[in-house]
């Protein structure tokens, strides 16, 4: 007590883990609590039992029994914080009083509550005051009463009575150890530096923080979690950079395998951690999306931000407003672009700090490009703010790409592990080396005796190459078809020897298992014959449980040599110590520089080997193209914004009227001065300007009836047809077909079977993938009831015709094949409804699992899309109920008791079956689970895995927890 008599004590709060209106945690800066200056100014959020005065220093403690945070009182419109508060604030006041000698009440708010019902940090707080210890908390009818100044107290309301049983019910003691409140205290003060940096930094400045402006915690978790250590030198130089911690636009370039994503993750922990903002994550694959979530979840738990998911049919629009939590949307790239056109319909851009775009190079590659083009074009139109990070392999014309982007560009040639690269003419093995004349350069004969059988079977000598480093190193084949990869990966089991099988049986037993129960009790009979000797292919084909399986056995070196197509290079991350190119082609078409570079790239495994190969076999005849393939510069990147008939450029003016970016023509073309086709309009309107194809584009909108114009103003509006297609992401291709569609299906609509709903959300895209198996469709069409046959028949498929087909006569009467196609594929989705079981279905309709997975998966993306299209238009209101149920259908397509478990991240079918039979049957079960003992439950689940799989389920636990707490406080809000 000082000489005025006020207690010179202040205490700073550093909340453990625990749910609260305000965005403070136990890794928030201590100037986001009021205690410092921070960058983004907000106003105090109200406290329980801050007790604010001149004098002492700071103390800690923990307050993670206070289980109600911020939460609304029942009984009155105010929070019990605020009550308490209040309390707080008459005791001062009394005391006050008190001074000046009034006689007024006296008890501190301290004294109300009991020793026994106190919060930790409220013990430790007298005991920093040496106060004595209180009595205990007394029963609920002999509460001390908190009332006015007099000689008789009044009886304590109902409300105040109420709000003190609570609270003594509520503070339950816990053991907080001294030593973990000061390491969150240290964490938090780390941050608040870090802020404080990035408000003043200067060229000069080197670092932000211990952790390029994040805490020590980080480089912690990167070295638990990832089993990283250190940085890379150019790692450091890039995160240092002064347009890096000025927040400029950044594109970053280097080899595959070079480590670019890590500073991407770090620049991401900076935005959540210390600018309190949300990032959003673009990947071009629904796999790598998944790897994204799994790998980031465990950061997201420790670090306190969400980690959402936006592939398929996952993902809210627009996501969930969250006061308490910050987001990372990790997104393919379509979602990723409905995530920005809602977050600009809401108004919320400005909360998005961060967008990072993975294999931006990409913006050159068809439909996909433009789409990429499109998403970032808006968040710099739209949003002064937000920082763009894209990572890219070497583009020729990189400078393009910075002027649209107004981004600097860091580029380096390091891999951690060197690469050779070489090509192989008949026996003979040259070097690639650009600085000879023919490119190429003598390195050595192959050493291999080939039988006449051997060399008729194996003329490229695919064997003697293999050979030479497996077992004991790791060999990719990459070859130019599906069949191709299965036919080769047979091809070189028959010539190993015998001791291939007694490497690691055990483990090959087990992943052979493993595969069998993906498929029900099925295997390929290719993968049975190849696993036992060490080998598998790897290719669409599969499904995505027997790539994750192959991809998880390659990578523990179970496998030791992998046949593939040149997905694998894009969309896993398997590197090897030689890559072998089967050939220079994909299917029937040459490779281009950057798939070539994609490819040997995955050569060379960082940490175990030193060096890494690459081998080309070449055929005479492709000599001299190979010769521009191995040392010609990389490709130029265009924009797609005007290919397959100015698809892209309509969309986009369709989404910029709709969301009123833009309501007229002159307004588009201030839009797209923002775009990379404006960039590159020379190279690309070489015939017109952009400006005639910009009104081409609204005169043909206007003519599809998505556009119209007022006369006396010419100003552009949406129509309700044409926001329902940029809101449901409908290709405007087939805007006008799906509204006729669903149209006509309410005219008829079939209910007691889900085949009619199944067909309208049957993708258009996908008809030209297959064509149907004759017999297979008459056979499959007899076994539908009397009302789905007549469905069929109103649709435009009667049984006649199937029937005069599967008997191989001609057919007078026209009929829509497109529409044929379309029933073929939605028998076949119908069939996997009923069943669950892929294979059989697989093996009924004569087409292989990865292309019924594949058309599975984009049905449920198309279902989506429909049900948001069918919510924009009031007509089509039946449909909304039965699409969002038949979603989640597709989603999963498996037994109801499993879909719990399917929504966490990378957790497939038979994945959940053993889940379920070990007893982790709900999604908080498994949250709760420990890792090491589902490990040991789980035959094949490595203990890595089982710790990410529980990290994602706590993640999304966490996420629907706290999505289901802003509903409550939105309800409970002040109007």
């Amino acid at each position: 007590m000082n000489a005025s008599g006020k207690q010179g004590l202040q205490i700073k709060r550093v909340s453990s883990r625990k749910r609260s209106r305000d965005l403070r945690t136990h890794l928030t800066p201590v100037g986001k609590r009021g205690g410092a200056t921070c960058s983004q100014p907000r106003p105090r959020a109200r406290r329980l039992g801050s007790i604010v005065a001149d004098g002492a220093a700071a103390e800690f403690c923990s307050d993670s029994e206070d289980l109600f945070g911020d939460y609304d009182s029942l009984l009155e419109d105010s929070s019990l914080l605020e009550k308490l508060d209040h309390a707080e604030q008459f005791e001062f006041t009394a005391l006050r009083h008190k001074e000046l000698g009034e006689d007024v009440l006296t008890d501190s708010i301290l004294d109300v509550l009991g020793d026994e019902d106190l919060p930790t940090s409220q013990r430790l707080f007298e005991e920093q005051v040496d106060r004595p210890p209180k009595r205990s908390c007394p029963q609920d009818g002999a509460l001390s009463p908190l009332g006015d100044a007099g000689d008789t107290r009044k009886r304590r309301s109902v409300a105040d009575r109420m709000k003190r049983a609570m609270l003594c019910n509520a503070a339950a003691p816990s053991s907080v150890l001294r030593s973990a409140m000061l390491k969150e205290a240290v964490v938090s003060e780390e941050i608040s530096v870090a802020m404080r940096a990035m408000d003043t930094v200067c060229a000069e400045t080197p670092d932000l923080g211990p952790f390029f402006g994040l805490p020590t915690r980080v480089k912690e978790l990167m070295f638990k979690l990832r089993g990283i250590q250190d940085l890379y030198d150019w790692q450091r130089t890039c995160l240092n950079l002064d347009c890096v911690q000025r927040r400029k636009n950044l594109i970053y370039s280097l080899p595959t395998s070079g480590g670019k994503t890590l500073v991407a993750e770090i620049l991401v922990l900076r935005e959540l951690l210390c600018r309190r903002k949300d990032c959003l994550f673009i990947l071009p694959y629904i796999s790598l999306v998944q790897e994204k979530v799994r790998g980031l979840a465990s950061f997201g738990l420790e670090l306190d931000f969400l980690v959402e998911e936006y592939a398929g049919s996952k993902g809210r629009f627009p996501p969930v407003k969250r006061r308490n939590n910050r987001s990372v949307y990790i997104a393919t790239i379509e979602k990723a672009h409905s995530l920005v056109n809602s977050l600009i319909e809401t108004g919320r851009m400005e909360d998005l700090g961060l967008v990072v775009v993975d294999e931006l190079h990409m913006l050159g590659d068809g439909s996909r490009g433009a789409i990429i083009e499109m998403t970032l074009a808006k968040v710099l139109f739209t949003s002064k703010s937000t920082q763009v990070i894209g990572m890219s392999a070497t583009l020729g014309n990189i400078k393009d790409l910075q002027t649209f982007l107004r981004a600097e560009n860091y580029t380096s040639d390091f891999r951690p592990v060197q690469l050779k690269e070489y090509v192989k003419l008949t026996d003979t093995i040259y070097e690639v080396d650009p600085t000879e004349e023919e490119c190429f350069k003598f390195s050595r004969l192959l050493n291999f005796k080939y039988s006449s059988s051997m060399q008729k079977v194996d003329p490229d000598h695919i064997i003697a190459l293999v050979t030479e480093v497996i077992p004991t190193h790791s060999c990719l084949v990459f070859c130019p078809t599906k069949k191709n990869c299965e036919n080769v990966v047979g091809m070189i089991c028959k010539y190993l020897k015998k001791e291939f099988l007694a490497l690691r049986q055990p483990e090959k037993a087990v992943l052979l298992r493993e595969l069998r129960a993906s498929g029900s009790g099925s295997a390929c009979p290719v993968l049975r014959r190849t696993v036992p000797y060490g080998l598998a292919y790897h290719h669409s084909g599969l499904t995505s449980e027997e790539r994750k399986l192959v991809e998880e056995a390659y990578s523990n070196g179970v496998l030791c040599l992998l046949t593939c197509t040149s997905t694998l290079a894009a969309g896993v991350n398997l590197p090897a110590r030689r890559v072998i190119l089967r050939s220079p082609y994909v299917a029937s078409d040459f490779l281009k520089r950057s798939q070539y570079k994609q490819m040997v790239g995955r050569a060379g495994r960082a940490g175990i080997d030193a060096v890494g190969e690459s081998v080309l076999i070449l055929q005479d005849a492709d000599r001299d193209a190979a010769k521009t393939l191995v040392c010609a510069p990389m490709e130029k990147c265009y924009s797609n914004l005007l290919r397959d008939g100015r698809r892209g450029l309509l969309s986009l003016i369709l989404s910029l009227i709709g969301l009123n970016i833009c309501s007229s023509v002159g307004r588009v073309m201030d839009f797209l001065c923002a775009t990379l086709l404006c960039v590159q309009q020379e190279a690309l309107c070489a015939e017109t300007s952009l400006k005639e194809e910009v009104q081409r584009c609204v005169d043909l909108l206007k003519d599809k009836d998505l556009v119209t114009e007022t006369a006396h103003v010419q100003t552009l509006q949406v129509t309700k047809l044409g926001r329902a297609t940029f809101k449901g992401s409908v290709d405007l291709s087939y805007s006008d077909l799906l509204y006729k569609d669903l149209s006509k299906g309410l005219e008829g609509l079939l209910l007691n079977s889900c085949l009619h709903l199944v067909y309208l959300v049957t993708p258009y895209d996908m008809i030209t993938q297959c064509r149907p198996d004759w017999m297979v469709f008459f056979r499959q069409f007899t076994l539908l009831t009397d009302a789905e046959q007549k469905m069929s028949a109103a649709v435009g498929v009667p049984e006649s015709f199937i029937a005069r087909k599967a008997a191989g006569q001609t057919v007078r009467k026209p009929v829509n094949m497109e529409v044929v196609s379309r029933m073929y594929l939605a028998l076949v989705l119908f069939s996997l409804l009923k069943e669950t079981n892929l294979w059989s279905v697989s093996e009924r309709f004569h087409l292989s699992r990865g292309f019924i997975q594949s058309l599975l998966g984009s049905s449920s993306a198309f279902c989506s899309c429909v049900l948001h299209f069918t919510e924009e238009l009031e007509e089509f209101w039946p449909f909304r109920a039965l699409l969002t149920e038949l979603t989640r259908r597709l989603s999963y397509c498996v037994t109801a008791e499993l879909i719990p478990l399917m929504e966490v991240a990378g957790v497939m079918e038979s994945r959940a079956k053993q889940l379920y039979n070990a007893g982790y049957q709900t999604l908080t079960q498994l949250a709760n689970a420990d890792p090491a003992l589902l490990s040991n439950a789980i035959e094949n689940l490595f203990p890595k895995r089982a710790n990410q799989i529980v990290a994602s389920a706590k993640m999304l636990l966490n996420e629907k927890a706290a999505a289901l707490q802003e509903e409550v406080d939105e309800l409970l809000m002040k109007p």
